[in-house]
């Protein structure tokens, strides 16, 4: 095994210079051997080292070769290599196999395609040696690298087709504009082929261009945009540092002088003419002028003014900004008459000047303005735009109560007429002299009715009935004391039977439509006839009211129920007014509080003493015991009904049956019939449905119901406060009150059952001498039944 102490593997490599390339430096290639004797650590064994040759640290390749053949790179070569073949050289790294090929046996490396610098400058490859026998390598693996010689292949390119660029007009020489830039693809550090230099083809005399930057500056002073204000420059970039036969591109720039205020406003006229009619109203336009800038944008905005001149104070002029022109209007009113022509003097001024430019000059100018006025027919004016006309309704039809004037504003001075327009006073209560316009009453005034009156007066030219004038004439009705006050509203006044003398039973107000400047003052009292009344008195209150107070203690309605109490009421005013109102005073029951509770007539013939429910609860007590015995009636009636065809008891001019019907009226009634039924008393459960109305007539008469025994111990008094409670809220009883009345006499009567009058089996007589021992109630009836007498009858 051999070792060596330098270097592993040495490579002795062919460069060959292809297409008259430049040469690149090298080291000599030695093909001898040097030997090299010293001591080892193993016994002093003898060491041999072989010097090898220099190694290739690169190889170089000009892109973009076009020759036949493939271009040869350089060669591989080892000391191992004998030549007989053994040796396989192998190739790796960037491109091998594809781009660089070799040759196995002698170490030969070819390109085998076209190569561009700019898409790759640089490849790395490596290289070993191989025993073909063995396979094993006999040089380590070395590392080389393949570099690209550039050629002048790329044009030099802008960044941009088309550059846009602005600079302010009238910028000084040398202002720089914009900056071109341009790049070569080219290798900047081999050769010239990648160095740029710019330079101007077309915008000369006004631009240049800095040959290394690509910026672009001004070449002329005072460049005016209103002469021109666009600029195309085409500008070039060649390599080769611009020698002949280097790659060139172009670029276009765009470039646009911006405006600056180095222009002032300019009238293009020195005097303009202009007329208004004299009744042209403040605000009409007359006209327009217009001072030309030829800058633009706000450098052209304009500002008008009236410096001077007679007509400064009439006349007016405003700034149209989107025309840029002053515009001439009426400011007051004109007149013929006083002034037929006017003189201002205009100004133009810039708004926005520019201060690098005021030594041009100033930046306004002036001109001239006459205004004549037309004369027009002008109707008639008043010598007041309203008139106030103050008259007292008591005025006398024909006064007249005021006057309007008019006169024709024109040299001419028309005679004028005047009128009312009736729209304004239909009912014609004023009238004018046409001549003079003196104004007159035509009918009576009243200011309690209409205390104002708004009249429209016509003034017309009578040349010229077209050109008329209306005012307004307010007319004011002054106020006469010529009401007189009267009572505020009608008083119900009562008095109470148990009222003590001194008493406040009634304040009384007056109202008074007339209007009095200080105010209404009422005074009360009792008219003459009265002023001692023995009754009332009455006391003024100082306040436009008055008390009505009793004079004695107790009044009686059943004597005097009402008292008639006159009052006088005046005013201050001049001349003083009255008038005399009627107080009615009515007695009233009253409670001890002073409330009234009762002032009807028919109270007083009741007894005295007695209240109301007192008188009702008497009522009530009458109803209740005509009904306890009205049953009893009702089956006698019945018993005679049954009893017609058979022998009568009595016969006499008086009817029996006209005393039943009667008894029967004085019961509740034949619309009350429903309240006597007993047996309804007798069941409490009686179904609803069997229940009658009690404002219908029973289509048959009641029958006596018999009682069953299992109510005979029915406490009737619950049943029938349970039936009052049923009839209350009984949403079928009539709309109108019915008296129900149920009475009971009880199961110990002393007159035991009356059946016997039903019960007659033959035609013979009956006893009826027990009815004498009823009492005086049944007196009549044995009269009629008892004696031997009555039977015969």
């Amino acid at each position: 095994m051999r070792t060596y102490s330098l270097t592993v593997l040495l490579w002795s490599c062919v460069f060959h210079v292809i297409h008259m390339m430049p040469s690149q430096k090298r080291t000599n290639k030695h093909s001898h051997s040097e030997r090299i004797t010293g001591l080892s650590e193993n016994g002093g064994k003898t060491l041999h080292r072989t010097k090898r040759g220099w190694m290739w640290n690169q190889f170089f390749l000009l892109e973009e070769y076009t020759g036949p053949d493939t271009q040869y790179v350089g060669k591989l070569h080892t000391d191992q290599d004998k030549g007989d073949g053994n040796l396989k050289y192998i190739l790796t790294g960037d491109g091998a196999g594809s781009l660089f090929i070799i040759d196995e046996n002698t170490g030969d490396i070819h390109a085998a395609k076209k190569l561009d610098r700019e898409e790759k400058s640089l490849y790395v490859l490596r290289a070993k040696a191989i025993d073909r026998k063995t396979g094993r390598q006999v040089e380590p693996e070395s590392e080389f690298i393949i570099k690209i010689h550039d050629i002048n292949d790329n044009e030099p390119k802008f960044t941009k087709d088309t550059y846009t660029a602005s600079i302010p007009e009238m910028s000084g020489v040398g202002t720089s504009v914009i900056q071109v830039t341009a790049t070569d693809a080219d290798d900047a550090n081999y050769g010239n082929s990648a160095k740029v230099v710019y330079s101007i083809l077309q915008g000369q005399p006004y631009f240049s261009v800095d040959p290394e930057t690509g910026i672009i500056k001004t070449a002329l002073p005072d460049m005016s945009r209103e002469n021109r204000e666009q600029y195309q420059v085409v500008i070039q970039a060649k390599d080769m540092g611009g020698q002949m036969g280097g790659l060139s591109g172009t670029t276009t720039v765009n470039i646009t002088l911006t405006d600056v205020n180095n222009n002032p406003p300019r009238f293009p006229q020195s005097t303009y003419q202009f007329s208004s009619p004299e009744s042209a109203p403040p605000g009409t336009p007359l006209g327009r002028i217009k001072a030309n800038d030829p800058d633009v944008g706000e450098n052209a905005e304009t500002e008008y003014s009236i410096s001077n001149g007679d007509g400064s104070d009439m006349f007016d002029i405003v700034t149209d900004k989107d025309t840029q022109e002053g515009i001439i209007t009426v400011k007051k009113h004109l007149d013929f008459e006083n002034k037929l022509l006017y003189t201002l003097r205009v100004e133009a001024t810039n708004t926005h000047p520019d201060p690098r430019f005021l030594q041009l000059g100033p930046f306004r100018d002036t001109a001239f303005v006459k205004i004549s006025v037309e004369d027009i027919d002008e109707p008639p004016v008043f010598s007041r735009p309203w008139y106030l006309i103050e008259v007292d309704e008591d005025a006398k039809e024909g006064n007249i109560i005021g006057q309007v004037v008019a006169q024709d504003p024109d040299i001419t001075r028309n005679a004028i007429k005047y009128s009312v327009d009736r729209h304004t006073d239909l009912d014609r209560i004023f009238n004018i002299y046409s001549g003079n316009g003196s104004l007159f009453i035509s009918k009576p005034l009243d200011r309690e009715e209409t205390p104002w009156h708004n009249i429209t007066v016509i003034a017309t030219e009578i040349n010229n009935p077209r050109q008329s004038t209306q005012i307004p004439v307010f007319i004011r009705i002054l106020d006469i004391n010529d009401h007189a006050p009267e009572f505020a509203k009608y008083y119900e006044t009562f008095v109470c039977e148990n009222a003590k003398a001194g008493q406040l039973i009634q304040t009384v107000s007056a109202v008074d439509k007339d209007e009095p400047p200080q105010g209404h003052k009422f005074f009360f009292e009792l008219v003459p006839e009265f002023a001692v009344h023995p009754n009332f008195s009455i006391v003024d209150n100082k306040d436009n009211t008055a008390g009505i107070m009793t004079r004695r203690n107790g009044y009686s309605r059943s004597k005097m129920s009402t008292y008639l109490l006159p009052v006088i009421i005046f005013d201050n005013d001049y001349p003083i007014q009255s008038s005399t109102g009627t107080l009615t005073i009515r007695v009233c029951a009253c409670d001890s509080r002073g409330n009234m509770q009762s002032c009807n007539a028919e109270a007083l013939l009741l007894p005295a003493g007695l209240s109301t429910g007192a008188l009702v609860a008497i009522l009530l007590c009458i109803i209740i015991l005509l009904g306890k015995y009205l049953w009893l009636l009702v089956v006698l009636f019945t018993a005679l009904k049954r009893q017609r065809k058979k022998e009568p008891l009595i016969v006499s001019k008086d009817d029996v049956r006209d005393n039943i019907v009667t008894y029967n009226d004085e019961g509740g009634g034949e619309e009350d019939t429903q309240a006597f039924d007993i047996g309804t008393l007798r069941n409490p459960e009686a179904r609803e449905e069997s229940r009658m109305r009690r404002d219908v007539i029973p289509e048959t008469i009641f029958q006596i119901r018999r009682t069953a025994p299992l109510w005979e111990n029915i406490d009737v008094q619950d049943f029938i406060h349970r039936r009052l409670k049923e009839n209350d809220s009984d949403p079928a009883a009539p709309p109108y009150d019915s008296l129900a009345t149920y009475a009971y006499e009880g199961n110990d009567s002393i007159a035991n059952s009356l059946s016997s009058l039903e019960s007659l089996t033959t035609e013979g007589n009956q006893d009826y001498d027990y009815l004498s021992d009823w009492g005086p109630r049944f007196k009549k009836l044995a009269d009629m039944y008892g004696g031997e007498d009555s039977d015969q009858d």
